[in-house]
């Protein structure tokens, strides 16, 4: 074991007592641990292996350390570290204001028996078997000696991903304009970065996606939510100063609406009068369960305004952190600077698994696996809810969610899912979703991660708590 130690020369015995009696009550040696030998610590100090036998002996004496024959010293169980003397330095730094300021984060909806939380995909769905092999393929002695800071991606990947956007949502990109991020979370700090300075405007979708609204605040963004209805983002409530417009075209986050082509088409027309940059999310458009999707406002952008995210965390798996982000030609330098200076590469490893996972054809195969399992569940899911009146489901196509509204705008369905944790039911609330304010009543259920046999037993309970 490796021991920092400084030892002050004119006074060796009581300097290791003290810089060993500090390490214990700092925790940096914890309850239980074993401490070198004498014979170990006193050469790696270069000292007499008396001094530090004498070091021991006294902190065993004082119950600091103990002895244990034929086996070594160690830090008593009954020693906890104390850390009163950090408090004052932790005292002395603040953050920025911003981070006291923003809103809270992500809430885990705690240990419920049927989670319809959120929208996250089914991890036992995921090909561990196929991946193992990919990544074992990958990680090869020439992949060792790669060069992690030679560019911003894996090439093979980047131009999987663009043959990818290609044929399945109808983007127009080549491998060089793709952009490989640690999830769409890097893609969007990334924009904000190289678009967002302290006082921008950023408009963004009400009710809409909440850890992006606190990513801009954190970049000193002024952020305002406008209003969305059954044609997706209203373009005439923008703001006029806007200088980035975040939308989710192919189904509304939370509430699954599709963008009408009109609507695509007088926002792009918006964007070019006002100079402004659209960042489209894509997120989990692959699982689709009715009608041809509409293409995407990127493969409609003639003049260069949008820039398209997406990433493959609803298709496999957050854990991976591959997200991907095409870009205009004139931002691209910028952003991949942006890149380098926040994570290189990000992991070529990862990268060169899915790479191979989609030129073989397995994304392909794991998505008609999984849409069938996902279409099984919403199905029921929608039979189930269609015996809750006091609910109204949103339209949707696509995703792992769905979002209702209650018929009576009295509602606090906040307390509505509190009251459904506590009968084991993991439920969203839609009025929290809202920008700037509490907005109409309402739930999102996800079911990506619940077995279907279990869906109505879940909505039985959640209409008990609604009644109640």
């Amino acid at each position: 074991m490796d021991l920092h130690l400084t030892v002050a020369r004119e006074d060796i015995a009581a300097s290791l007592y003290r810089q060993l009696l500090a390490a214990v009550r700092d925790g940096r040696l914890s309850s239980g641990e074993r401490l070198p030998s004498t014979r170990e610590l006193a050469r790696s100090l270069r000292l007499s292996r008396g001094t530090v036998a004498s070091a021991y002996e006294r902190l065993c004496a004082e119950g600091v350390l103990e002895s244990r024959k034929g086996s070594g010293t160690y830090v008593p169980a009954h020693v906890t570290p104390s850390r009163a003397r950090c408090a004052p330095r932790g005292q002395r730094v603040a953050p920025r204001s911003v981070w006291s300021e923003l809103p809270p984060g992500v809430t885990d909806p705690g240990d419920v028996t049927f989670d319809l939380a959120g929208g996250e995909p089914d991890p036992r769905l995921f090909p561990l078997a196929t991946w193992r092999r990919l990544m074992a393929e990958t990680l090869r002695p020439s992949f060792i000696t790669t060069n992690p800071y030679a560019g911003t991606g894996n090439p093979a990947l980047q131009s999987a991903i663009a043959s990818y956007l290609g044929r399945s949502r109808g983007v127009v990109a080549q491998g060089d304009d793709i952009l490989v991020t640690s999830g769409s979370q890097q893609a969007f700090d990334l924009v904000a970065r190289v678009l967002v300075a302290p006082g921008d405007r950023v408009a963004v979708e009400s009710p809409g996606y909440s850890s992006l609204v606190r990513l801009w605040l954190s970049h000193g963004a002024l952020v305002t939510g406008v209003e969305v209805d059954d044609e997706g983002l209203v373009v005439e409530s923008l703001p006029d100063d806007a200088r980035v417009v975040y939308v989710t075209p192919s189904h509304q986050f939370p509430t699954g609406v599709v963008m009408s082509l009109p609507r695509r088409v007088a926002l792009l027309e918006w964007a070019a009068a006002h100079g402004a940059v659209i960042v489209e999310d894509d997120y989990d458009s692959e699982f689709r369960y009715a009608d041809r999707p509409l293409e995407p406002l990127q493969s409609l952008d003639w003049d260069g305004y949008v820039v398209y995210t997406g990433s493959f965390s609803k298709i496999l798996s957050p854990l991976l952190r591959v997200g991907y982000l095409v870009a205009p030609a004139s931002l691209q330098p910028a952003l991949r600077r942006a890149k380098q200076l926040t994570d290189w590469e990000g992991d070529l490893a990862t990268q060169g698994a899915l790479a191979r996972f989609i030129a073989d054809g397995d994304l392909a195969a794991q998505l008609r696996r999984t849409t069938r399992t996902y279409a099984q569940r919403r199905t029921t899911l929608l039979a189930a809810l269609s015996d809750v009146d006091e609910l109204e489901i949103v339209p949707s196509v696509a995703g792992l969610r769905l979002a209702t509204r209650f018929r009576d705008p009295r509602v606090d369905d906040v307390a509505v899912c509190a009251a459904a944790a506590e009968l084991g039911v993991g439920v969203e609330p839609l009025s929290t979703r809202y920008v700037g304010r509490r907005g109409s009543p309402g739930l999102v259920l996800g079911f990506g991660r619940i077995d279907a046999v279990q869906i109505p037993t879940a909505v039985s309970r959640l209409a008990a708590a609604i009644r109640a």
